[in-house]
């Protein structure tokens, strides 16, 4: 897909995105791909995935998949997050209405590991950011 409609659907998720949208960067990589930062979230189910298990070789930058669950009985807009094909939880529900709409769309998501933390709470051990292409 050119350029300017990759940026012109990203910024119309990034308007879809609502409050989120404060936290919006456009980055262009060294292939000059330019990418649209919609989310930083934490984990949702880090408990019930493979995300424990996976937690020693999991680092800060890691490619994450994000993959859309239409057909999730739980939630419609479910977008499930993995790693290497493994399960590790999913975006949370208050942040995965935006990004449903995006990938029923086409629009290409990225997403990366972009902190993880020993945190006692399971909610706040993984933390990752979601672009728009």
């Amino acid at each position: 897909m050119p350029l300017l409609p990759r940026v012109l659907g990203a910024l119309l998720l990034g308007a879809a995105l609502g409050a989120q949208a404060q936290e919006q960067v456009l980055r262009a990589d060294a292939a000059g791909a330019v990418r649209l930062l919609v989310q930083s979230s934490p984990l949702a189910g880090f408990r019930y995935g493979e995300a424990a298990t996976l937690w020693p070789l999991l680092r800060p930058g890691d490619a994450l998949e994000l993959v859309r669950e239409p057909d999730n009985p739980f939630d419609a807009n479910a977008v499930r997050v993995e790693w290497h094909g493994h399960k590790l939880g999913y975006v949370p529900r208050r942040d995965n209405a935006a990004l449903a709409w995006g990938m029923d769309r086409g629009i290409a998501m990225r997403a990366r590991v972009s902190r993880l933390s020993e945190h006692r709470n399971p909610a706040k051990r993984i933390e990752f950011e979601v672009f728009a292409e």
